[in-house]
C-alpha cells in the first residue's frame, strides 16, 4: 500500500460560471458580464484544497472520456492530486452550470447522467492506505465498502454532508466526523433549530460540525460543544466554500490537529475560498490561510 495523508472519495464534475446581474427569471434571457471554466465537485474540490494545503491527496471518482474529463484530470495532476483511483468512461463528465451574483450569492444547475454508481469492484482503493478518508455522499456502493474497510483499518473518516441523500444516509454513522450543513442538521434529524440538529447528529457521530455560512459554525465532540464565528473577508463568490472547508478539515485531521485549531484552519479556508470568483479558482494555499489566522 502506498501511504497518504487524504483519500477524497465522490463527486467530480466541470464547472462553468457566468457573473450575473441576478438571477434569471422564467423565460428570461440574461448576459453575463464574466465567464470562467474550471474543474468542480464536492471530493474532487476537497481533494485540490487539502493538496495545496499540503497534504499527500487522492481523488476516488469518475470523470468521462471527454475534452471536460481531460481538462478536469490535467487540473488535478497540476494540484499534486494523485489520480490512479478514478475511473474513466464514455459517459459523459458531470456538468455545473453556475451563476453567481454580486453578492456572491449563486444558483447551480448540474447534468451528471448516470455517472454515480462505482462500486469496489471499479477501483482497488486497498493499493492506498490512507491517514483520512473524506465522503461527499456520492457514489454509495463505493462509499460503503470503503468505509467498511477504513473502520476495520482504524482511518479516520470524515463526511461532507451537505444534502440528505441515500450515500449520507448511510454514512453518517458510519465516520468518525460528520460536518453537516445546516439544511442537512434539520431535514436529516427533523429538528426545529440547527443546535436540535447537532446534538440529534451527535448520538449517531463521535464528532459533528454544523456549518452556518456567514454565521460561523457549531460542534459537538460527546459531551463537549462550541461555536466559532466565521472569517470576516470581503465576498465575491460563495461556490466551493463548503468544498474547501471539508478538504481542509480532512487535512488537518491527518495532521493531528488539536480541535479548535483544526475548526480554525478549516474556517479560514471555506472563508478565503469566497474571495474570488470559481470554486476550483478560489481554493487558497497553506500560506494564505496561515495568513489569515496570523490576522485573525
Amino acid at each position: 500500500m502506498t501511504p497518504i495523508d487524504v483519500l477524497c472519495v465522490g463527486h467530480a464534475c466541470y464547472d462553468l460560471i457566468f457573473a450575473v446581474d441576478h438571477h434569471p427569471g422564467p423565460d428570461e434571457k440574461a448576459r453575463a458580464h464574466a465567464f470562467i471554466s474550471c474543474g468542480g465537485g464536492t471530493a474532487a474540490n476537497a481533494a485540490v484544497t487539502a493538496a495545496r494545503l499540503g497534504a499527500t491527496t487522492a481523488l476516488a471518482g469518475y470523470l468521462g472520456a471527454d475534452i471536460y474529463g481531460e481538462e478536469h484530470l490535467a487540473e488535478l495532476h497540476a494540484a499534486g492530486v494523485d489520480s490512479s483511483l478514478i475511473v474513466r468512461g464514455p459517459q459523459a463528465t458531470p456538468i455545473s452550470a453556475i451563476f453567481v451574483k454580486p453578492d456572491g450569492a449563486r444558483s447551480i444547475v448540474n447534468y451528471r447522467g448516470d455517472t454515480n454508481r462505482l462500486t469496489a469492484e471499479n477501483i482497488e482503493f486497498t493499493k492506498l492506505r490512507p491517514k483520512v478518508v473524506l465522503f461527499d455522499g456520492h457514489q454509495p456502493a463505493f462509499a460503503a465498502a470503503l468505509a467498511t474497510w477504513a473502520a476495520a483499518q482504524g482511518i479516520a473518516t470524515v463526511l461532507d454532508a451537505d444534502v440528505v441523500n441515500d450515500g449520507n444516509r448511510a454514512l453518517v454513522h458510519r465516520c468518525t466526523l460528520v460536518a453537516a450543513s445546516e439544511r442537512f442538521a434539520q431535514e436529516y434529524t427533523g429538528a426545529a433549530t440547527p443546535q436540535a440538529g447537532l446534538a440529534h447528529l451527535a448520538s449517531l457521530a463521535p464528532a459533528v460540525i454544523v456549518t452556518l455560512g456567514e454565521r460561523g459554525l457549531i460542534w459537538q465532540r460527546g459531551a463537549e460543544t462550541g461555536a466559532l464565528p466565521a472569517f470576516v473577508v470581503d465576498v465575491l463568490d460563495t461556490t466551493g466554500a463548503g468544498d474547501a472547508f471539508h478538504g481542509a478539515l480532512a487535512a488537518g485531521v491527518a495532521q493531528d490537529m488539536a480541535w479548535e485549531d483544526l475548526l480554525r484552519f478549516a474556517s479560514a479556508a471555506g472563508a478565503l475560498c469566497c474571495t474570488k470568483h470559481g470554486a476550483r479558482i478560489g481554493i487558497p494555499t497553506r500560506q494564505e490561510v496561515m495568513a489569515l489566522l496570523s490576522a485573525g
